[in-house]
């Protein structure tokens, strides 16, 4: 990829389930529109856009009559395949990103390897799944979707909190601040990096 190319990609996601478009720009601003018909949802993904720095538009329209798990697994699709899009070759990467982040009384490590070998190691277990309305578990199911999809190996460990909000909402911020250097470019790196010639 040449210095200062775009990295940018739009998807769509349509099934009988939800429709799905995430626009995102990996090198913005932390600028966000979103809307998913999960408020919830919602405040986490401008908060994983604006401690990211990415640009992201997400449009969502599920069958929430039903139940929220199709709507955030299909975000967690979409977002995680206009992710790959977007960063391109990936040459020229940090590759890893890693970060202890603290809110309130809680504490949450997050770490990321942009491997294309995709992984996911949620160690979140909370003793109230609920936040106002919304299913916390389903935010495994999200992250699940989303390392898949980007290709990303993710490790996801609550050092200690009890508070959902503070614990899930400092999943989100870790996970952006791990990805924001993960996809930095290094200027010392030349071409992947990594011996095997390809990630």
């Amino acid at each position: 990829m040449k210095e200062g190319a775009e990295r940018t990609a739009t998807i769509t996601r349509r099934t009988n389930e939800s429709e799905v478009r995430v626009e995102i720009n990996l090198d913005g601003s932390g600028d966000s529109e979103i809307s998913t018909g999960i408020p919830f949802l919602d405040h986490m993904l401008q908060s994983f856009a604006r401690h990211g720095l990415f640009d992201l538009c997400v449009a969502a329209k599920g069958d929430l009559a039903v139940d929220a798990h199709h709507t955030v697994e299909d975000v967690g699709i979409t977002l995680g395949q206009s992710f790959r899009e977007a960063l391109g070759s990936a040459e020229g990467i940090r590759r890893y990103g890693s970060m202890v982040l603290p809110m309130s009384e809680a504490k949450v490590e997050v770490s990321v390897d942009i491997s294309n070998r995709p992984y996911l190691v949620y160690q979140v277990g909370l003793a109230n799944d609920r936040i106002g309305s919304f299913d916390a578990t389903l935010i495994e199911d999200f992250f699940y979707a989303f390392s898949q999809n980007a290709g990303l190996d993710l490790h996801v460990e609550r050092r200690y909190g009890e508070n959902p909000h503070h614990v899930v909402e400092a999943c989100f911020k870790g996970l952006a601040r791990s990805l924001r250097v993960a996809v930095e470019r290094d200027p010392r790196v030349k071409g992947l990096p990594t011996v095997k010639g390809v990630l």
